[in-house]
């Protein structure tokens, strides 16, 4: 019985070892070297209705150091392996809930970013879609003064979401 329990323990052993090894990215990218060498990001016009003057900066700023920071690729200013393009096109406020009085009591901040992706390595991997993010403050606060953390939110999780789709593939 000795030798089934051992034998047992030996199997579980190898195939949580052999379940582990799948192999993963610590930045989530999955690009070919080989083939994709360089990036160009084109600088995103700010093109809401609503307008907050730091955040294309932000944004511009934030999406080139991200893919500085979790890939391989070289940015270049043009003829890029890869190249992505596109505006901010919302960045809005509405009143999400109210409140017992008839005001507002919650307010919801959305950010909303149309993106050209095109990958001139394979064609079919191109395509062109919007982004968008949101968060929420209690309308007691003004908005300049949590309009830079949410906007830094947002832009963190639409850059994200935008880094997924082009080199995560998922």
């Amino acid at each position: 019985m000795c030798f089934f329990r051992k034998f047992f323990l030996l199997l579980t052993a190898l195939c949580l070892l052999a379940s582990c090894m799948v192999s993963y990215k610590l930045n989530g990218a999955s690009i070919d070297y080989n083939t994709v060498k360089t990036i160009m990001i084109d600088p995103f016009a700010n093109r809401a209705a609503y307008q907050w003057a730091p955040m294309t900066a932000m944004f511009n700023e934030s999406i080139s150091d991200l893919y500085v920071r979790q890939t391989k690729l070289k940015q270049v200013k043009s003829n890029g392996d890869l190249v992505i393009s596109g505006e901010i096109t919302g960045y809005d406020q509405i009143n999400k809930s109210i409140s017992a009085d008839g005001f507002s009591s919650m307010i919801e901040l959305k950010m909303t970013v149309k993106v050209r992706f095109v990958n001139n390595t394979n064609h079919k991997d191109d395509f062109e879609r919007s982004f968008s993010a949101a968060r929420e403050y209690n309308s007691k606060q003004q908005l300049s003064s949590v309009q830079e953390e949410l906007v830094q939110q947002m832009i963190d999780e639409i850059n994200d979401q935008i880094f997924n789709a082009t080199v995560a593939n998922w």
